[in-house]
């Protein structure tokens, strides 16, 4: 089996008519069921959108430091902001790499006596005041990405044979949307190669665009880690752990990392990720291939519960424990 390149999924197929929406399910079917990762053509995602939200994300990473500290995510009990190089942690070592987290822009919600704790990941972000298209170009894309994993979502399911709104009403209302803003500043000085361990993402999908550096690598059916070549214009798609609990193991969530890149070289990407509100429930998904699913992966280390936001929470958490520490220290004592 060669492993040279993901499968590559043409979405525009969905409006060519009955025979090539039928193709693409089969495509998307096979690939979300045997590798969990495919590349995403025909989204209709324009150069200049991509170029708008490139340059601002830029800008930003080249601001003196003491500007990206001003929004450090250690000022906001939401997870939002600037991490520094370092600062985060993947299977409890060190990733290489500072980044900007930015969420759908909601005034926070500061949980209740009795409310679940996972309602602190919802608030307002932290945008630097020396560069306000920044803030113009994440808001625009968070929305346009939004679009495309909705109906990359409906023909998911429908390539399956599931209903294709199945979760719609989880999506409805407050979904919890994502995107980091991420440079990889070359290799590490101690020589660890690790840009982000090895891991799984919590939700439904996540939608990357990467530059042309690569340094991506998905694991395969054969155990190894595997590059994935960019390809201009696309957008790398993995299925997160929420739909393998989904179809009981049926579509697989699959371990990706970065390596960092040689020696001084940057590496810039703009993780995307859609998920539903806090407090949905991920009911079992109906279709057709259900009796013959093989399970959902379990993992000790990694328990997944019922509720989305405790998932959320629980890597939060773990990622990024100096925020925990000042924010949260009555979450880490219940977790």
């Amino acid at each position: 089996m060669s492993y040279l390149q993901l499968p590559v999924i043409d979405l525009a197929a969905a409006d060519r008519g009955p025979q090539a929406r039928a193709l693409l399910h089969a495509q998307l079917h096979s690939a979300a069921h045997d590798v969990g990762f495919f590349q995403l053509t025909g989204h209709g995602v324009s150069e200049a959108e991509t170029a708008a939200l490139t340059s601002a994300m830029r800008a930003f990473f080249a601001l003196p430091e003491a500007d990206r500290l001003a929004v450090s995510n250690l000022n906001s009990p939401h997870f939002r902001g600037y991490t520094r190089t370092g600062d985060e942690r993947t299977g409890g070592s060190r990733d290489w790499r500072d980044q900007l987290d930015i969420g759908a822009e909601r005034p926070a919600h500061v949980p209740a006596p009795g409310e679940p704790g996972y309602w602190w990941l919802e608030g307002p972000n932290q945008w630097p005041a020396a560069l306000p298209a920044l803030r113009t170009a994440a808001l625009g894309w968070i929305d346009r990405l939004s679009g495309v994993a909705d109906k990359l979502l409906h023909e998911l399911l429908a390539a399956i044979g599931a209903p294709p709104d199945f979760y719609d009403e989880i999506f409805a209302d407050r979904p919890h949307l994502h995107l980091k803003l991420v440079r990889y500043p070359g290799s590490a000085g101690d020589g660890s190669d690790q840009g982000v361990g090895a891991h799984k993402d919590y939700g439904f999908l996540t939608l990357l665009h990467q530059d042309e550096i690569g340094g991506l690598q998905v694991q395969r059916a054969d155990g190894l880690f595997h590059e994935v070549p960019p390809i201009p214009g696309a957008f790398v798609v993995n299925l997160g752990e929420l739909l393998e609990v989904a179809t009981n193991g049926y579509l697989l969530a699959t371990n990706h990392r970065v390596v960092s890149p040689p020696g001084a070289t940057e590496r810039y990407s703009m993780p995307f990720f859609y998920n539903p509100r806090l407090d949905a429930r991920i009911a079992p998904l109906p279709f057709p291939h259900a009796a013959g699913a093989p399970g959902v992966t379990t993992d000790p280390a990694n328990p997944l519960f019922a509720e989305y936001g405790r998932n959320e929470l629980k890597g939060w958490l773990r990622a990024h424990p100096q925020v925990a520490a000042r924010h949260h220290r009555d979450l880490l004592i219940a977790a």
